[in-house]
């Protein structure tokens, strides 16, 4: 079975939500889920799974958040050929650069060497009914980039 695992970082509940809707479009898809909050798994863990996502918020004016720095860094240095990527979560209009740790993550897994299998959601705070119908388009676009 196809095996997707979800790492996030979330403060308000914004974020770990958007994963959460992601996860469960998955799941309706029939793939395997593992959610993990970002300081309770490693990088190398998305060597197992065939679908690679990183769910994240940008703190403050377009800096990652403390809590995910770490696993960014470890993540450049792991090989992921053959694995499909995707990045969503969380930002606020309010700053200058909205969702850019989003952008960050998308740029370091194409270091990787995995394949971006849809493009990336960027959430103005929390989720609404159109937020949810793109990150269930996202999934779909993953799971297809999967060849599932």
């Amino acid at each position: 079975m196809t095996l997707a695992k979800i790492v996030y970082a979330s403060m308000t509940g914004n974020t770990e939500e958007i994963a959460d809707i992601v996860a469960e479009a998955l799941e309706n898809l029939g793939i395997e889920v593992e959610m993990e909050e970002c300081t309770q798994v490693d990088a190398s863990d998305f060597e197992d799974a065939d679908i690679c996502i990183v769910a994240t918020y940008t703190y403050d004016d377009g800096e990652l958040p403390d809590e995910i720095v770490d696993f960014y860094e470890d993540l450049k240095e792991v090989d992921l050929t053959g694995k499909i990527f995707g990045v969503c979560g969380s930002g606020d209009t309010f700053y200058d650069y909205f969702c850019k740790s989003i952008d960050d993550f998308e740029a370091v897994f194409l270091t990787t060497g995995a394949t971006q299998g849809a493009t990336k959601v960027r959430v103005d705070l929390a989720a609404e009914e159109e937020d949810i119908q793109n990150l269930e388009k996202f999934a779909k676009e993953l799971v297809e980039a999967a060849g599932q």
